[in-house]
């Protein structure tokens, strides 16, 4: 994706959040529940005060703007790192810092992304997460 069609889905993505369905946030037993379902899931460990973060949710909003198939198929949790850092979850994942990205089906880490903010990364690990849930 070169910067011009980056600008333009950022713009998208900005100008009309209504048609962004927001991801859930993370409680205990959430991600269990997807996964025993059969579900993909992509996790994104933030924090509110996190530039990193931030960066990474304009990316992933932009590219889930131009993409609809991502949230058709992929179930996104934010996992608010100031209150889950500790977690089971975040402890049995070895989630190193927030601004992690993670893609998981059923009992496999399928990637990770950590502190990365680029639109290439991101929508490589996005299109893992989107070729899993097809594959069923």
């Amino acid at each position: 994706m070169n910067r011009r069609q980056f600008a333009l889905l950022s713009t998208a993505a900005l100008t009309l959040p209504g048609l962004a369905i927001a991801a859930a946030d993370y409680t205990p037993g959430l991600v269990r529940k997807h996964l025993a379902a059969g579900d993909t899931v992509f996790l994104d460990f933030k924090a509110d005060w996190c530039s990193t973060c931030a960066a990474q949710e304009r990316v992933i909003e932009a590219l889930k703007a131009a993409e609809p198939a991502y949230e058709n198929h992929v179930v996104f949790i934010n996992v608010d790192w100031d209150r889950y850092g500790d977690a089971a979850l975040t402890r049995e994942l070895k989630i190193p810092r927030r601004s992690t990205l993670v893609v998981l089906k059923g009992d496999q880490e399928l990637g990770r992304v950590v502190a990365g903010t680029s639109t290439k990364v991101i929508k490589a690990l996005m299109d893992t997460a989107l070729a899993a849930a097809r594959a069923g």
